[in-house]
């Protein structure tokens, strides 16, 4: 094989694979979303353990357990939106999918530690734990996690990336 033919042969596979992959700087864009997203939930994490804390020091005292409740889940739910507001640029989701893939892997996330590490290291018994989830006896935990699903796309749509 002349090494003309070899030179066309390479540069016609080339071609064929830039058409059935994605360009690496789609792949360098994901990635580089994703580690960003998942620095932003440990954001979220610190916030909400503070918020834990500010319930069990401040607003259960003077509220009761109920009110308590209520007020904290209020109050991370918005402190979410702010710092998902202040951070969807830096995290910069290029589609509406890639925002709700983020908002997704928020929702996991917190979902695995709330269980894992509220079971095994704060030492929550699972019956506690598992009544977070019970609408119909008031706890409205659910609103933080779809805050958390719909944080990234509502904020990207309301600062017009997306």
């Amino acid at each position: 094989m002349p090494s003309g033919d070899l030179r066309v042969w390479v540069e016609t596979t080339n071609r064929r694979w830039d058409r059935r992959l994605p360009h690496s700087s789609v792949i360098l864009d994901e990635d580089r979303m994703n580690r960003r997203s998942t620095v932003v939930w440990f954001l979220l994490v610190f916030l909400a353990v503070m918020n834990g804390g500010l319930r069990n020091t401040v607003l259960t005292p003077r509220l009761g357990e109920f009110g308590g409740h209520i007020s904290s889940t209020v109050l991370l739910c918005a402190a979410m939106l702010v710092v998902t507001w202040l951070m969807i640029g830096w995290i910069r989701p290029a589609t509406s999918t890639e925002a709700l893939m983020i908002g997704g892997g928020w929702v996991l996330m917190t979902v695995a530690f709330e269980f894992l590490a509220g079971h095994y290291f704060f030492r929550t018994p699972w019956a506690r734990l598992l009544e977070d989830y019970d609408l119909f006896g008031g706890r409205i935990w659910i609103l933080v996690l779809a805050t958390s699903a719909f944080a990234p796309l509502i904020t990207a749509r309301a600062r017009n990336l997306l």
